[in-house]
């Protein structure tokens, strides 16, 4: 034992010291890309501004140049020209070229012509793929040491990269930026790069790559928090010439209130909460939201009806449902005030009950206890049995009603109680 540990001994020094004196080797090297960026420019002069040869000059460099060490400075040649410093400025003492993006015409047929050479340089070499998302989510954060032109250029360039599948929509994060977004920098490079990405795609792509991401619901944050409405986004993407990306916002906005209101609505009925409190919550939650009552109706209809564990016999459903739905009428009635929002919620009933099979004989009990409770009218009932019904089990409720509805007919004329009726 005491040979085997003497024979390990002096191998251990001679191993740490070869590693770190490569680690040393490497470090020096790796900060020192000036020769690096002398090799590019000579060669992006050569070439000059044919874009094709320079695809070509960078596919063929790529073999004797070490591009994944160097990443950063081959990306802030081809967009700025030279090595950038903190902040975003070139540096003075270093070799630049003018064919780069920011040196580029500022239009979308040159930004589409330098996002080809992006993209043929990155499926050509796979591994700078992470290297250039770092490099635009840098570049986004240096923004504001770019002037306007560099940065609609930019903008346009990262539209058509996030387009066409080169980006990940992630690097969006950079424009969150709390001095990006306090100057307005953040919205206005937005603009253009919604523009050219729209442009090449359409907004429900655009919106899937957001969603992705989950970016979907975040886009006021481009704005400062006072600043943080649905209007004030609207007008200004609006004004922009952005009308869908500012309906977009909105949809999504209305989605999410109309998530949370029913998320609440349910949580208020299983504690029990009085209808009043919960008639004026939902009353708030409509004006704050712009949530009409044809949407709330909806709402009601489906919190109502699950807050039940509903019997699987249909002879019992039906019955279960009438003592359910009696004690929630006045709920309902609320906010069926307006001939749209009753056959609306009539259609609920049909949908609901042609999907809950066990639920399909309840529909004319269902649809004469709310007449009863004032929650449906004559006319919207009449107008659902004539034509505004749906196609979904359509024979059988209309068969189950023909009773009720010339009861209701001859109501009408002669003016008969309610009570009158007989099931």
């Amino acid at each position: 034992r005491v040979s085997f540990m003497n024979n390990q001994k002096p191998q251990k020094p001679t191993l740490s010291g070869q590693r770190f004196k490569t680690r040393k080797r490497d470090e020096k090297e790796r900060f020192d890309p000036t020769q690096f960026q002398d090799c590019i420019i000579q060669g992006l002069t050569e070439t000059g501004t044919d874009l094709e040869a320079v695809a070509k000059f960078l596919d063929a460099s790529g073999a004797k140049l070490d591009y994944r060490r160097y990443a950063e400075t081959l990306f802030d040649i081809l967009v700025a020209g030279g090595m950038l410093a903190p902040g975003g400025t070139l540096a003075d003492d270093m070799t630049r070229t003018n064919v780069c993006v920011f040196a580029a015409q500022e239009d979308l047929e040159t930004m589409q012509a330098f996002a080809q050479v992006f993209n043929k340089l990155i499926r050509r070499y796979k591994y700078l793929e992470k290297g250039f998302e770092d490099e635009v989510k840098k570049l986004l954060l240096f923004l504001k040491g770019f002037s306007e032109s560099e940065r609609n250029k930019l903008a346009m360039l990262t539209g058509i990269l996030l387009a066409n599948g080169t980006l990940n929509a992630s690097i969006l994060n950079s424009l969150y930026n709390e001095n990006l977004v306090k100057e307005g920098v953040s919205a206005a490079f937005a603009v253009k790069l919604f523009k050219s990405w729209i442009n090449e795609k359409d907004i429900n792509a655009v919106a899937v790559s957001l969603r992705k991401v989950n970016m979907d619901n975040r886009l006021m944050e481009l704005f400062p928090a006072n600043k943080q409405s649905v209007e004030h986004f609207s007008k200004y993407f609006t004004e922009a010439g952005l009308k869908e990306l500012s309906e977009y916002v909105r949809n999504q906005q209305s989605i999410g209130a109309r998530k949370e209101l029913q998320k609440e609505l349910q949580e208020q009925m299983s504690r029990g909460d009085p209808f009043k409190d919960i008639i004026l919550y939902v009353k708030e939650e409509m004006k704050k939201n712009n949530i009409s009552e044809q949407t709330v109706v909806t709402i009601i209809w489906s919190s109502v009806m699950s807050t039940v564990e509903w019997n699987k016999k249909e002879e019992l459903v039906a019955e279960q449902a009438i003592k359910h739905l009696k004690q929630y009428s006045p709920l309902l009635a609320a906010f069926t005030t307006q001939g749209q929002s009753e056959l609306t919620l009539l259609l609920k009933i049909q949908e609901y009950c042609y999907d809950n099979i066990h639920f399909m004989k309840a529909f004319q009990k269902i649809v004469v206890l709310f007449y009863k409770a004032e929650v449906l009218s004559e006319e919207p009932i009449l107008k659902w049995y004539k034509d505004a019904h749906l196609a979904k089990g359509k024979s059988v409720f209309l068969e189950q009603m023909k009773k009720f509805v010339e009861w209701l007919k001859n109501a009408e004329e002669g003016n008969h109680q309610l009570s009158s009726y007989v099931e």
